[in-house]
């Protein structure tokens, strides 16, 4: 009968400290790995006629990201922490375009406008 009432103690014991620990995880402050992100889209286009560019390569320095646009000439990163970055764009026979962007819930978007040096 000890045993029984030993185990249901550790038992109760057990749950209420899972219990606290998980509660202790969902009041985390938001940083590090459980920074909020977002999704970071763009297009990047021809300064002289506005045409799309398909291919160019979009870096956000800093990081390991890197994609290319697509052939409408957009381009997008998902799970990207909030803050500034320097976003580059390079394309064969373009001048490389570099942009300054401070990412938040409300600027999310980018259009980029590459110079051809001809």
């Amino acid at each position: 009968m000890k045993k029984i009432f030993f185990i249901a103690i550790a038992l109760v014991f057990s749950i209420a400290v899972m219990a606290k620990e998980n509660e202790t995880k969902s009041q985390a402050p938001v940083t590090g790995e459980n920074a909020v992100t977002v999704a970071l889209t763009g297009s990047i286009a021809d300064a002289n006629s506005g045409e799309s560019l398909a291919g160019v390569e979009v870096k956000i320095e800093g990081t390991d990201l890197k994609t290319y646009t697509d052939f409408d000439g957009n381009f997008s990163f998902t799970g990207v922490k909030m803050g500034e970055y320097k976003v580059i764009a390079s394309y064969i026979s373009y001048k490389p375009a570099t942009q300054v962007l401070s990412l938040n819930a409300k600027q999310t978007e980018l259009k980029i406008k590459m110079e051809n040096p001809k």
